[in-house]
């Protein structure tokens, strides 16, 4: 058996696994699995521990591999696991030296460094692509705010950006091998330049790929501090059609008091002027959003105004996290909201966002809109929108597509007479 390699959590994750295999298989590692985990809930952390036991039941004589935010955090105690054979860092699992360590039975079995002295970005390219149409590039890893519920920063280390010079070379490298969108993503991408020389935002970063790849169909940002957008993102936004126009964004919350509690940086009529002014500029945006139901010291009230986020700021893709304390940060010790409460809340979060996609699915029905297939009689439109096609199409390919019809959570399109 050679690796495989099983990933937890964000985008940047999944594009850093391709890394992971790609490195563990050249350096000869086999009868392994490599765990990449995440640490953004407890409920992540819980999830990869759960994997490992079953992995060591199915699979005994494996050798199990342990890394990710995780194992940045955590990984004394994934190291105590008896099925456990090596824990690995955040910035050790990108080096081929320990992939090449680990399959020659040199390297330690507990290798984790302290992200927080990191300073620069890695920027491995995964070698070759695996042929799908939608490939992601990472710009950016770290963090350097500290909302009181989130570990990330600890398990990510500081803000760092990949060179704008780096990022269009592995824009142009994935193009070749058959992309047809790229997504821009990391960690806090809005962050992005600021610890480059020169004046670098991620405006003037997509504004360079959208520039220096003039052959790319489709750009996409993943999500985004709607504060920190600047002014040149605003203008890319507005004038770019090659850029989609959906943004996600980590809103978290509609109250001022429970956002000041998070110690997020914008307030809730920011949010709404944000996505007015995006709207008025693109009227064709539509908005994802990441929301916590049941922040500790939530009322009804306060929780009834994250609610009306929804139709205030007209979102359509919608992230809900029911709050869950993460040990090690201040939210954890603040007066907590009952489980059964959390869990109706995120309920009818969910439930207002289902109305709300469904809204939106149905204005779309009737028209003819471009979809970028992505496989298995899948597609997806600009806004992001699922599409199950008509008929098959090559993955990458893009086409007007007539909408017919809508099953409240994708469109369905039919065949251009």
């Amino acid at each position: 058996m050679g690796v495989e390699v099983l990933t937890f959590g964000c985008r940047l994750n999944a594009y850093e696994s391709e890394v992971i295999g790609a490195g563990a298989r050249q350096a000869g590692l086999s009868d392994a699995v490599v765990l990449n985990t995440c640490a953004v809930t407890g409920e992540a952390v819980r999830q990869a521990r759960q994997a490992i036991r079953r992995i060591a039941r199915e699979r005994p004589g494996a050798r199990i591999v342990v890394t990710g935010c995780a194992a940045q955090t955590e990984g004394q105690s994934f190291a105590a696991m008896p099925e456990v054979a090596a824990v690995v860092g955040n910035a050790e699992k990108l080096e081929s030296s320990t992939w090449r360590g680990l399959a020659a039975g040199t390297a330690h079995p507990f290798a984790v460094s302290d992200i927080m002295a990191q300073e620069v970005a890695q920027a491995p390219i995964v070698p070759g692509h695996r042929g799908m149409p939608r490939a992601y590039v990472p710009v950016q890893t770290g963090c350097d705010h500290r909302c009181t519920f989130c570990i990330i920063p600890f398990g990510r280390g500081p803000s760092r950006s990949v060179p704008m010079g780096a990022v269009v070379d592995q824009v142009k490298r994935h193009l070749d091998h058959g992309a047809a969108e790229i997504v821009v993503t990391g960690v806090d991408i809005t962050a992005y330049g600021r610890d480059l020389p020169g004046r670098a935002t991620l405006g003037t970063l997509v504004q360079a790929i959208l520039r220096h790849v003039p052959d790319l169909p489709r750009l996409r940002v993943s999500s985004i501090d709607s504060v920190e957008a600047d002014p040149a993102l605003m203008d890319a936004m507005a004038g770019e059609r090659r850029l989609m126009p959906h943004l996600h964004l980590s809103l978290q919350a509609g109250d001022d008091l429970i956002l000041k509690r998070m110690k997020r940086r914008h307030s809730r009529d920011d949010a709404i002027r944000f996505c007015r002014d995006i709207r008025a500029r693109r009227p064709d945006i539509v908005f994802g959003a990441d929301i916590i139901a049941g922040f500790p010291t939530e009322t009804e009230a306060m929780f009834a105004r994250s609610l009306a986020l929804v139709e205030e700021c007209g979102l359509t893709h919608l992230h809900v996290f029911p709050y869950s304390p993460r040990e090690g940060t201040p939210a954890a010790r603040m007066p907590q909201v009952n489980g059964a409460i959390i869990r109706e809340r995120a309920a009818r979060l969910r439930a207002a966002g289902e109305v709300a996609l469904a809204a939106h699915l149905g204005a779309q029905v009737g028209r003819v809109l471009p979809v970028m297939a992505e496989g298995g009689g899948m597609g997806r439109t600009e806004a992001y929108a699922a599409v199950r096609l008509g008929r098959d199409m090559p993955a990458g390919t893009i086409a007007d597509l007539p909408i017919a019809g809508t099953d409240g959570r994708r469109l369905i399109a039919v065949e251009a007479a």
